[in-house]
């Protein structure tokens, strides 16, 4: 990539304060709301499918908007108010007004114990039912008596939608990001995912085209990723090279990846030659079907190479689906440092290749050659971790290996190799079927 400055911190600062109070579900005006603010730095491409369409073994629900909800207690007082904070409302709530008593309101409500100050999130969206969610501090101040229980919401045939946008390069082979965009008034869980895409779109968009083709897809959790694999999978398999789910981005000090369900996939070796050579405080997880898009994209059938990145997961991420994961939970810095350590592994991937020795018995006379190289390490006696590199990567060149399986092999960094391994291909060491390895710097 050419060099280019990255988005600054006072427009995500800005597009956090956009974004933050919309009351996002799967469906409706609050996730086409929140879409639309990210198309103004990320060309959307908008699919759409109808509720009651089937998209893999799903069924999309109908559409859910909201305008208010509210308990009166027995002082005439709201309470669980959703327009002081959306999580207030069980998300797909169907619209009810009316008086109850205590016993069955409690019926209908949500608190959390150990987080006695956090509202949780809660859904319904393939369950008719409404509720409330409250902290457990307010709930422990509630009364006998009648309450009065209003939502004014709406559940009609309508459509869900996701954005599949795709950067062309030099080769139709594609890397996939994907984020959602559907959980209501929450900053680090919900926001940096989308953001970080945003930020990466218009980054790879201005230093482009590259050698591979970039994919972004921002949808519903679970049933948005089916909905577009449905779409497209006479062909997915064929054309994702490689790709990550990108969530938890902005607060966390331990850099996590989870491997794609095949384990060795490109992602996941590029993924991890990263973090191991470049990334002090990191945990490196297996697949499991426990998590987010991932489960979609991993299932039978497709087992596309795709893995997750992240600071954190939501088991060591208290604040998880809670009111608690405020703005004071999104970090720019860790923010940003996410959104380099994932451009890493960009380039990683644009780097590789597989290398084909030009002298396949033996070793070369870089004496006779007139090398640089052999100038620079051999005749001057400078015998560096370089030169041990130079050696691996010429010994196991022989059109079997990627550079990249040779680096994680051989414990080294490809990135931090870069320059390294251009001075091989020029000096024709070896051969590269790439007419430029990278233009990412």
């Amino acid at each position: 990539m050419k060099k280019t400055k990255l988005i600054d911190q006072k427009i995500i600062k800005l597009y956090l304060r956009k974004l933050y109070p919309i009351c996002r579900s799967i469906t409706g005006d609050g996730f086409r709301k929140s879409l639309q603010i990210l198309g103004n730095k990320i060309d959307l491409k908008i699919f759409k499918f109808k509720t009651g369409s089937k998209v893999l073994d799903w069924i999309i629900p109908k559409e859910w908007n909201i305008v208010d909800g509210y308990i009166l207690n027995t002082s005439g007082k709201k309470i669980a108010d959703f327009k002081k904070h959306s999580l207030h409302i069980v998300n797909y709530s169907e619209p009810v007004n009316k008086i109850i008593n205590l016993n069955d309101l409690k019926k209908r409500l949500f608190y959390l114990r150990d987080l006695p100050n956090a509202i949780p999130y809660v859904t319904t969206y393939y369950k008719k039912f409404w509720g409330f969610c409250l902290s457990y501090k307010e709930y422990l101040k509630l009364k006998k008596g009648n309450y009065k229980v209003y939502i004014k919401s709406s559940l009609k045939n309508g459509y869900l939608e996701y954005s599949d946008t795709i950067l062309n390069g030099k080769s139709k082979k594609q890397v996939l990001l994907s984020t959602y965009l559907c959980h209501p008034q929450m900053a680090n869980h919900e926001l940096s995912g989308p953001l970080a895409m945003m930020v990466i779109y218009d980054y790879l968009k201005k230093t482009g085209p590259h050698f591979y083709s970039y994919r972004f897809l921002i949808c519903p959790e679970n049933i948005g990723s089916a909905a577009f694999l449905h779409k497209n999978k006479k062909d997915i398999k064929n054309k994702i090279l490689a790709g990550y789910v990108l969530n938890f981005l902005a607060n966390g000090k331990k850099f996590t990846y989870k491997k794609s369900r095949k384990g060795n996939s490109i992602s996941d070796k590029a993924a991890i030659n990263v973090i191991k050579h470049n990334i002090k405080n990191h945990a490196i997880n297996d697949f499991t079907p426990e998590g987010a898009d991932e489960r979609q994209f991993c299932s039978p059938g497709f087992n596309l190479p795709i893995g997750v990145i992240s600071r954190n997961d939501f088991n060591n991420f208290k604040e998880y689906h809670t009111s608690l994961d405020n703005l004071a939970k999104f970090d720019l810095d860790i923010f940003f440092d996410s959104i380099n350590k994932i451009l890493q592994i960009m380039k990683t991937i644009e780097i590789n290749f597989k290398p084909k020795s030009t002298v396949l018995y033996g070793t070369h006379q870089f004496s006779r050659r007139g090398s640089k190289l052999y100038d620079k390490i051999f005749y001057k006696r400078k015998k560096t971790e370089t030169t041990k590199i130079l050696l691996e990567i010429l010994n196991l060149s022989e059109g079997k290996l990627d550079i990249l399986d040779i680096a994680n092999k051989k414990n080294f960094s490809l990135i931090k190799n870069k320059e390294l391994i251009q001075d091989i291909i020029k000096e024709n060491l070896i051969k590269c079927k790439k007419v430029n390895i990278s233009n990412i710097n």
